[in-house]
C-alpha cells in the first residue's frame, strides 16, 4: 500500500504542490477575514463559539464551573448581583428631542441614531410613566395607552391627534413635542399647552389621592407627566439660549419634587450651570449629589475633576511637575481626574476628541461607552472653555490604569469594572459607530491560529514557487518518512543497525571472558 502511494507521490510535479500550498493560503486567509469581521463585530472568536455551543454538548462535554461545589456558586452569588446591577440601564437625562434632533439627523444623512432596542426601552418608560390601570375610564387617556404600545411613528402621532380631539390630553402634547415638533422652538409651544392640561389634572388627583389606590395610582402617573414635562420645558430653554430662565426651572422643579431623583435632573442642572460658568454653583450642587450614598455618574465624576483641574489647569506644564514634583493643588486634581476615569475610562478619547462623537442615544449605561458619548456631547465644550484642562487630562489620565489591579477582580476606588458594559452599548449605540471596549480584549486562540497557517502556507506556495524542483523533493522526502513502515516501527535498536550498515562499523571485538 505504501508502495503504491509513494509512486504516486513521484508522479506529481511541481505545479502540485503550487497549487496546492497556494489553496490552502488562500483558504486559511479567507477563515482568517472572517474570524476578524466576528470578532470586532460581535467580541468573541465564530469558530470557538460553535465549539463551545455545538460541538462539546455533542461530544459529551461538561461545564468545569457547573461541576464545582456548591458552596463556590453560592459565594459567586452576590458578584452576580453586583454585575447585573452595574450593567443596569438609565433614562439619558439629558436625551434629544426625536422629532426636532434626531430625525432632522435622519434626514440629513440618511442614517438611524437609535437603535431598535434604544426605541424599544424608551416604550416602556413612556407606559411605566404616562399610563396607570384607571385610563380605561378616560377616553383620550384609553387611546394614549394603545399609542404608547404602538411601534409605527406616523400610527402613534394620529392617536396623539385622535385622543386632542376628543380632550385636552397632557400625554398627547407631550408625544406630539417629542415626535412631530420639527424645531425646538415647536416642540416648546406643545409642551406649555401640556404644562397647562397636566397641571389641572395633577391638581384634581392630588385632592383625591387618599381616596383608594386607584386615585393613588393616578396621582402618580400625574404627578410624573408633570415633572417630566417641566423638565423638557427647561431642556428647551437651553437648546434655545436662555440658560438662567432653564436653571431657575430646575431648581425650582428639584425644590418642589425633591424624592424624583430617578430622572436625574441635577445632571441637566451641573450642565447648564457650567454654561453659565457658575462654579461656585455647580461646587454646592456636587457637594449635595457626590457622595458616597448615592449612586455615581460621568457627570458627576468628570465635573468634579473639572472644578479641580480648572485650579491649576492654566500654569500646569508636564516638563516642570517633573522637576519640582507636584503641588498639593495639582495632585488633587490628577487624583480626581484618576478617579472620574477609572469611573468611566472611555471618555477621555472623546473629550481629546481621539474618537468621534455621535448623537447620544436615549439610554446610557453606567460606565459604559454610551454614558460616555452622553457626557461628551454636552459637556466637552466646558472642557475646552477652562483653559488647559484638557492638556491636564492628555497628561495624566493613562496613569490611571496603572493604579487598578490587573485582571479587573477588584477596583481601586469603585467596584471592579464590570464586564457586561460591550454587550449592552453594542444594542445601545448604532452600527456604525465603533464601540469602545474596556479592557481591550485579548485576540481569540483561533484568530492566531488561523493567521499562523495563512502566513506559513503563504510562505510554502512561495518557496514551492520559486523553487520547485528543490521544495518537490523536500515534500518527497517528507512524505516517505511519514508514510513508510520503518518509520511507524521507530526504535533504538534499528537506528544503530542502520547507521552501522551505511558506515561499515565492524562489530566490536568480545571479551575473553565471554567466548570461554
Amino acid at each position: 500500500m505504501f508502495g503504491t502511494v509513494s509512486m504516486f507521490l513521484n508522479t506529481l510535479t511541481p505545479k502540485f504542490y503550487v497549487a496546492l500550498t497556494g489553496t490552502s493560503s488562500l483558504i486559511s486567509g479567507l477563515i482568517l477575514i472572517f474570524e476578524w469581521w466576528y470578532f470586532r463585530k460581535y467580541g468573541t472568536s465564530f469558530i470557538e463559539q460553535v465549539s463551545v455551543s455545538h460541538l462539546r454538548p455533542l461530544l459529551g462535554g461538561v461545564d468545569n464551573n457547573s461541576s464545582n461545589n456548591s458552596n463556590s456558586s453560592n459565594g459567586d452569588s452576590d458578584s452576580n448581583r453586583q454585575s447585573v446591577s452595574e450593567c443596569k440601564v438609565w433614562r439619558n437625562p439629558l436625551n434629544l428631542f426625536r422629532g426636532a434632533e434626531y430625525n432632522r439627523y435622519t434626514w440629513v444623512t440618511g442614517r438611524e441614531p437609535l437603535t431598535y432596542y434604544d426605541m424599544n426601552l424608551s416604550a416602556q418608560d413612556h407606559q411605566t410613566f404616562f399610563t396607570c390601570d384607571s385610563d380605561h375610564l378616560r377616553p383620550a387617556d384609553a387611546i394614549m395607552q394603545k399609542a404608547w404600545r404602538e411601534r409605527n411613528p406616523q400610527a402613534r402621532i394620529s392617536a396623539a391627534h385622535e385622543a386632542l380631539e376628543i380632550n385636552e390630553c397632557a400625554t398627547a402634547y407631550i408625544l406630539l413635542a417629542e415626535e412631530e415638533a420639527t424645531t425646538i422652538a415647536e416642540a416648546e409651544k406643545l409642551f406649555k399647552q401640556a404644562l397647562k392640561a397636566g397641571d389641572g389634572c395633577y391638581r384634581r388627583s392630588q385632592q383625591l389621592q387618599h381616596h383608594g389606590s386607584q386615585y393613588e395610582a393616578q396621582h402618580r402617573r400625574d404627578t410624573n407627566v408633570l415633572v417630566y414635562i417641566k423638565r423638557r420645558l427647561a431642556m428647551c430653554a437651553r437648546r434655545l439660549g436662555r440658560t438662567r430662565e432653564a436653571v431657575k426651572m430646575m431648581r425650582d422643579l428639584m425644590k418642589e419634587f425633591p424624592l424624583l431623583s430617578m430622572f436625574n435632573i441635577h445632571e441637566n442642572l451641573l450642565e447648564a450651570l457650567l454654561e453659565l460658568q457658575a462654579y461656585a454653583d455647580v461646587q454646592a450642587v456636587l457637594a449635595k449629589y457626590d457622595d458616597i450614598s448615592l449612586p455615581k455618574s460621568a457627570t458627576i465624576c468628570y465635573t468634579a475633576a473639572l472644578l479641580k483641574a480648572r485650579a491649576v489647569s492654566d500654569k500646569f506644564s508636564p516638563e516642570a511637575a517633573s522637576r519640582r514634583g507636584l503641588s498639593t493643588a495639582e495632585m488633587n486634581a490628577v487624583e480626581a481626574i484618576h478617579r472620574a476615569v477609572e469611573f468611566n475610562p472611555h471618555v477621555p478619547k472623546y473629550l481629546l476628541e481621539m474618537k468621534s462623537l455621535i448623537l447620544p442615544p436615549e439610554h446610557i449605561l453606567k460606565r459604559g461607552d454610551s454614558e460616555a458619548i452622553a457626557y461628551a456631547f454636552f459637556h466637552l465644550a466646558h472642557w475646552k472653555r477652562v483653559e488647559g484642562a484638557l492638556n491636564l487630562l492628555h497628561c495624566t489620565w493613562e496613569g490611571t490604569f496603572r493604579m487598578i489591579p490587573y485582571p479587573l477582580e477588584k477596583g481601586h476606588l469603585f467596584y471592579p469594572y464590570p464586564i457586561c458594559t460591550e454587550t449592552a452599548d453594542r444594542e445601545l449605540l448604532p452600527s456604525f459607530h465603533e464601540v469602545s471596549v474596556y479592557p481591550k480584549k485579548e485576540l481569540p486562540f483561533f484568530i492566531l491560529f488561523t493567521a499562523g497557517l495563512c502566513s506559513f502556507t503563504a510562505m510554502l506556495a512561495l518557496l514551492t514557487h520559486q523553487f520547485p524542483e528543490l521544495m518537490g523533493v523536500f515534500a518527497k522526502a517528507m512524505i516517505d518518512i511519514f508514510c513508510s513502515a520503518e518509520f511507524r516501527d521507530w526504535n533504538c535498536k534499528s537506528i544503530f543497525m542502520r547507521v552501522e550498515d551505511e558506515l561499515e562499523i565492524p562489530p566490536a571485538p568480545q571479551s575473553q571472558h565471554f567466548q570461554n
